[in-house]
């Protein structure tokens, strides 16, 4: 099995590693153990089922990934307009990585599983409205200082963050379907749509580009 003292955290790569090349319930807990090479009586040893190591998954994915991006993206050291084109525009880089690295538009490992199994497995379900929860605030910060700075229209900062987050999630959705993450290419400028950006803003915003 290789190091014992590892193993847990084996587990919960290849579990993401797969679902988000597959699917979550495409992938059984033997499926999960061969890519990690775990036997299948450690997996145990260390979750009870392939549902209590998806979530366990799910926050490794927020703590090593989501979060640290997150943070530099939306530093307060930079302007709220370019945060959300810079996050954007590197969503964009990422599907084209992958398309090139797998062959196929991956999408959102997150919004994938949490459509799959919202009415099926509760503690996956509600692992995935956390973190999309996590990341609204991270909008809704940005959104509120861009509104500070007269940049764009006094707004409802958490009904504009879901707006976003519905756009970027049903693009990468769309991406994904239509294997082509060319369908991301415009996100950024969709994105400043619905902030309701400011036509004063208009060379800060050529400025940042």
């Amino acid at each position: 099995m290789g190091r014992t003292s590892d193993a847990d955290q084996r587990l919960k790569q290849a579990a993401l590693d797969l679902m988000w090349e597959e699917s979550y319930g495409a992938v059984t807990i033997d499926d999960i153990c061969q890519r990690a090479d775990v036997k299948k009586g450690s997996f145990y040893y260390f979750f009870k089922s392939k549902a209590d190591l998806a979530v366990a998954a799910l926050e490794k994915l927020w703590t090593e990934s989501w979060q640290p991006n997150l943070d530099r993206a939306f530093s307060p050291s930079i302007e709220p307009l370019a945060r959300f084109t810079g996050y954007f525009e590197n969503i964009y880089q990422l599907q084209l990585e992958t398309k090139v690295k797998y062959g196929k538009v991956l999408g959102c490992p997150v919004c994938s599983v949490g459509s799959e199994v919202s009415t099926q497995e509760v503690d996956v379900a509600a692992s995935v409205r956390a973190l999309m929860g996590r990341k609204l605030k991270y909008y809704e910060s940005a959104i509120r200082d861009a509104v500070a700075q007269g940049v764009i229209e006094p707004c409802d900062p958490a009904q504009v963050s879901l707006a976003l987050l519905g756009l970027l999630e049903g693009l990468i959705s769309q991406a994904r379907i239509m294997n082509d993450p060319e369908v991301l290419r415009r996100l950024p400028d969709m994105a400043l749509g619905l902030l309701r950006v400011k036509s004063s803003a208009a060379p800060q915003l050529a400025a940042q580009h």
